[in-house]
């Protein structure tokens, strides 16, 4: 394994010891830390209770971080999801790589590997990441929303390399209402 430096922009207030990427205030917490936390609510909630909320708030915050990323460097379209899914990968959530996306139609698929949730948690026979599926609608609606478009969407896991036989996983985004 080869090591390099973030390739994102880090800055640290020396006086508050805030981080910051970008234009949006950053937290820097193990992985373990937020994983074990995550599984925590996860056994109070439940799963499907759990995943609509996250899906949500997920939405929400995938909007706005591509509202602002796109405002800052100037991006547009594709750039937006393009970059977010930089993002998302350089930050250690895992390796997101867009297969397909198509603006006009409101669709695309994403491919994750090397999972954060499939590094802490290992084979669980479960789809682990489900807390990605409002990031990905998020991200496309906004994209959609700026060019004018009506067209919003939904986003649902179809693959996790927590399940046997898996790898990867696969996220897919179609139009559709939660």
């Amino acid at each position: 394994m080869s090591k390099m430096a973030p390739e994102l922009p880090i800055e640290v207030d020396s006086e508050t010891g805030v981080w910051t990427s970008d234009a949006l205030p950053m937290l820097y917490v193990p992985r373990h830390f937020f994983i074990n936390n995550h599984v925590a609510v996860e056994e109070a909630l439940g799963v499907e209770k759990y995943a609509e909320i996250l899906y949500h708030a997920g939405h929400k915050s995938a909007w706005h971080w591509c509202e602002k990323e796109a405002e800052l460097h100037g991006l547009v379209g594709v750039e937006v999801f393009e970059h977010y899914m930089k993002r998302l990968s350089q930050r250690g959530w895992g390796l997101f790589i867009t297969e397909e996306i198509d603006l006009e139609r409101g669709t695309c698929k994403v491919r994750l590997e090397h999972s954060c949730f499939v590094y802490q948690q290992g084979k669980t026979g479960t789809r682990l990441e489900y807390m990605f599926t409002g990031w990905f609608a998020g991200a496309m609606d906004q994209i959609l929303a700026a060019r004018g478009s009506e067209l919003r969407t939904v986003a649902v896991q179809t693959q996790s390399g927590g399940e046997e036989g898996c790898d990867v996983g696969y996220f897919e985004v179609a139009p559709g209402t939660v």
